[in-house]
């Protein structure tokens, strides 16, 4: 089973699960996903594609955008095209940069994911007026958060893929995480207590939906 959109043919996958309600969601490899209980029947499938084609479509087209951003260079909110020289040092000119290789490439942005994000926690701490424990910082890859408060060992873990972002947006999740050691929700309070520090707070939010 096949839908159509934009002149493109999608994949439908279906997975019958132990479950009573129908999902549908379109992953990374653009395919649509209809989780299902194994007595649905295809006529069901079917009609529920039919019902949800616009929510479809959307969420392919954010997909699309999605793969085509993650394959693509950014670095701190601006796009660099990324040519391949001879040299043992980084350049970057405008929007280029110049490096040896791949392995040299990434290498350099570990290290600035690292250096910035400290800079950028410091400080954030430095501004924050409550009092705040010793904070740890921990960087990783995650797929479905910018950033996490742990409480309980002190730690905000940082998202390696704010780099792309500009500086404010950083310190906007840096913001988020460290108003969370004073209030462990998103309650009235909580967002009070964020927009004194990023008062724009919505439009960053938004622009870590895109």
């Amino acid at each position: 089973m096949q839908v159509e959109y934009n002149n493109k043919l999608y994949d439908v996958i279906i997975e019958k699960k132990n479950i009573k309600n129908m999902y549908l969601r379109v992953k990374e490899d653009l395919k649509i996903y209809v989780s299902c209980n194994r007595f649905v029947s295809m006529k069901q499938v079917e009609k529920m594609i039919k019902e949800n084609y616009k929510s479809i479509c959307k969420m392919i087209d954010r997909q699309e955008y999605l793969s085509k951003k993650n394959n693509e260079f950014y670095y701190l909110g601006k796009k660099y095209d990324i040519v391949y020289l001879d040299t043992n040092s980084i350049i970057i000119e405008d929007n280029t940069i110049y490096v040896k290789n791949d392995k040299e490439l990434d290498k350099w942005y570990q290290k600035q994911i690292k250096e910035i994000f400290s800079n950028r926690l410091e400080e954030c701490i430095n501004k924050f007026k409550m009092k705040l424990p010793k904070v740890n910082l921990k960087i990783r890859v995650m797929k479905t958060r910018w950033g996490v408060c742990n409480r309980s060992n002190n730690n905000v873990t940082l998202n390696s893929n704010l780099i792309k972002y500009d500086i404010d947006v950083i310190d906007y999740v840096i913001f988020h995480e460290l108003s969370h050691f004073i209030h462990p929700n998103h309650s009235k309070n909580f967002w009070n207590l964020v927009s004194v520090y990023v008062p724009n707070y919505k439009q960053l939010r938004n622009e870590l939906k895109k």
